[in-house]
């Protein structure tokens, strides 16, 4: 085993539904792809899977038949594109959104099998800030917070990260503005976010862009393609380039920080 090979690891997450979370968390993991970089795509909406739908995929197996210890992580995993593959969630298993402290602890385990053939692990979270999402968010290295531009996008992505700051000590998070009709309103929603969350936590924000609204991007979710790949020229998929090359940029953390997290082992290791 290589013990220096690190994944980056992406949480894509929001505090609501509704702001375009699922579609950044695929599009941003085949832009990953389409750079070279092997892409593993995990649904963490462990109830309501919506990934394979927005990819027109089956599933035969999914997370929830590895933790029933029926199968690996590696038997479920499905190929999207070259480089990309994803991990489907349940979809309408109410018990899958119970899970224990144990049980999201194995789940994130389980992920270790699989260090080897991966380069980014993206997390499409669930909405809201259930104990899944507090989970997946904590175990890993770089959290993008998805807003838009509705009240309660800003109110509710300031709930989440403050729920993180105030009761795990988490202190930094990365902003993207989604659906925006210039790159200005989604600086000026970020700089809401941050109004709030610099009088009130000690807390760092980053800015990291903006995708535009796009019609081509609900034309592309009817077909059940990434826009990337249904309208590879479009601003929407532009811009999902724009932001692959950020987070690229993105150094990966190297030291573990004393609580559960994705590759952990690595981290030690590489230390």
């Amino acid at each position: 085993m290589n013990s220096k090979h690190a994944v980056k690891v992406i949480a894509v997450t929001g505090g609501k539904g509704g702001v375009g979370k699922t579609n950044v968390s695929v599009n941003l993991s085949m832009a990953m792809a389409q750079m070279g970089h092997r892409t593993l795509l995990m649904d963490a909406d462990l109830g309501l899977a919506n990934v394979d739908i927005m990819l027109g995929l089956r599933p035969k197996k999914n997370i929830g038949d590895v933790l029933a210890g029926e199968c690996t992580l590696r038997d479920v995993m499905i190929d999207v594109s070259d480089n990309m593959k994803i991990v489907p969630a349940c979809s309408g298993t109410q018990e899958m959104t119970a899970l224990s402290a144990h049980e999201h602890a194995e789940l994130i385990y389980a992920f270790n099998e699989v260090a080897d053939e991966i380069d980014v692990l993206v997390i499409d979270t669930a909405a809201g800030i259930s104990d899944s999402v507090v989970s997946f968010v904590r175990a890993a290295q770089e959290v993008l917070v998805v807003v838009c531009d509705e009240p309660t996008s800003i109110t509710d992505a300031y709930g989440l990260i403050k729920l993180l700051n105030r009761d795990y000590r988490m202190t930094r998070f990365r902003v993207l503005a989604n659906m925006v009709a210039t790159d200005t309103e989604g600086r000026n929603m970020f700089n809401k976010l941050l109004t709030v969350t610099d009088r009130f936590l000690d807390v760092t924000l980053q800015y990291v862009g903006s995708i535009p609204y796009d019609e081509n991007v609900r034309k592309s979710v009817q077909r059940q393609v990434p826009v990337l790949k249904a309208f590879s020229k479009s601003k929407a998929s532009l811009a999902y380039r724009q932001l692959a090359t950020k987070v690229d940029a993105w150094p990966i953390q190297n030291v573990p920080r004393g609580h559960l997290e994705f590759f952990v082992e690595r981290l030690v290791q590489g230390v």
